[in-house]
């Protein structure tokens, strides 16, 4: 499945985080690639709507929002989780 960032102020945010992080957004957008919709917990959630976050955890917890539009994920926004 084809992923695309909808805009640029998510890749800098993905490039600003540490390093050990990007490598494991990176990691958990190739499995969105890999599984599409077929992408489930620990990984990726709904959080309704037909929205999605993906989520990575470590010593950062990021999340970035999602969805399918005409075959496709596009990622829309991302953040890091301050609380657990």
């Amino acid at each position: 499945m084809n992923v695309r960032l909808l805009d640029a102020v998510l890749e800098e945010f993905i490039q600003s985080l540490e390093s050990g992080t990007i490598a494991k957004v990176l990691r958990t957008i190739d499995l969105l690639e890999i599984f599409g919709h077929r992408l489930g917990m620990p990984h990726s959630k709904s959080v309704g709507g037909g929205l999605l976050e993906l989520r990575i955890r470590g010593v950062q917890d990021v999340r970035i929002f999602y969805a399918f539009k005409s075959g496709e994920a596009l990622l829309l926004h991302g953040y890091i989780k301050k609380s657990r």
